[in-house]
């Protein structure tokens, strides 16, 4: 099969089908396909058989297979081994995301094969155990010493991750003490929100295992720091102060920063803002309540309302509209 191709034509004309020229895909089209998660690499095969001949025959589009919503909610222990078959043993990124049917025996049988891999990232894959995390980084590391200090772990939400079981995945991958405290650099709330699925595989994170022991309530989950400057001073004198679990610290969904029980404010998708954050984005004109910029795609206008609005939109309309802040809230008076 072969893509057809019809030159520009004028406005509002259709094209006829002695315009269609037919011809192989652009060889540009080629050169993307490694950097295409799992399910767009599935779509692709069904393009062309030029496409699809190139997936099959080609291991470098399976080397780093990266498996995100809608499919990570289908994706099964057989189905997750026939694709990781294609890289031919030289898979090196494995990458679920909220794969919820993937087991500790599934996870097994892609590590026995693969033994090239450094990079496993399993947020949210609940079907996991530390204990199976253990098993397949212990398989990496006892015969393939070399990717013994490269291997990268992401395993924030898997469920029941004690602190003995941290420092063994820590002491498997040669993670120091001294290593410990030099990648123990300002890890941001709001930067881990924004980091995008499509990257898991080509980012340039340094960072070897994603969770810490949060010093707040001692148990093992992600801990972020403050990006104030004003709680890096404090962080100099007291280091536990703003560092901390997001069930300890309460933090702002924008800028990260820790806010205090009487300084949040909530947006219209439920998350926190600071009160400078919460003034600075639109506020929906029936509620009065901002979407952070995670959850703008879901705003929507309900009957009654003009949408959302800024500071900055609100004009001399039927007065003088003063702004004040009243109880942490922004208001709204009409003076005439």
């Amino acid at each position: 099969m072969e893509i057809p191709y019809a030159p520009e034509n004028k406005e509002n004309s259709v094209p006829d089908d002695d315009y269609l020229q037919f011809g192989p895909p652009h060889e540009a089209m080629f050169f993307v396909l490694a950097y295409l998660p799992l399910l767009e690499l599935l779509a692709m095969s069904q393009v062309c058989r030029s496409v699809r001949d190139a997936l099959s025959n080609d291991i470098l589009p399976w080397i780093n297979i990266t498996v995100y919503k809608p499919l990570s909610q289908r994706l099964s222990d057989d189905i997750l081994m026939k694709f990781a078959s294609k890289a031919n043993g030289k898979l090196t990124t494995l990458a679920l995301i909220n794969c919820e049917k993937i087991t500790d025996e599934g996870l097994q049988r892609v590590i026995s094969k693969n033994p090239l891999i450094n990079k496993l990232y399993f947020p949210a894959c609940t079907s996991l155990t530390p204990e199976g995390i253990i098993r397949a980084v212990e398989a990496l590391t006892k015969h393939n010493h070399q990717i013994l200090h490269s291997i990268r772990l992401k395993i924030n939400g898997i469920h029941n991750m004690k602190k003995d079981q941290l420092e063994t995945l820590r002491s498997l991958i040669g993670l120091k003490q001294t290593q410990q405290q030099q990648e123990k650099r300002r890890n941001l709330y709001h930067k881990h929100n924004t980091f995008s699925t499509s990257t898991f595989g080509h980012e340039e994170d340094k960072c070897s295992i994603d969770v810490d022991i949060c010093p707040k309530c001692n148990e093992v989950r992600m801990v972020f720091d403050c990006p104030m400057d004003r709680c890096e001073r404090q962080r100099q004198n007291l280091r536990r102060e703003c560092r901390g679990c997001c069930f300890c610290i309460p933090r702002c969904e924008e800028c990260g920063q820790c806010i205090e029980s009487d300084d949040w404010e909530e947006a219209a998708c439920t998350d926190n803002l600071c009160s400078g954050c919460w003034l600075q984005l639109p506020k929906c004109n029936f509620c009065n309540r901002p979407y952070c910029n995670q959850h703008a795609n879901q705003k929507c206008s309900v009957p009654g309302s003009s949408g959302f609005f800024s500071e900055a939109s609100v004009l001399h309309v039927a007065g003088v509209w003063q702004t004040r802040i009243i109880s942490g809230h922004l208001q709204f008076r009409c003076y005439y």
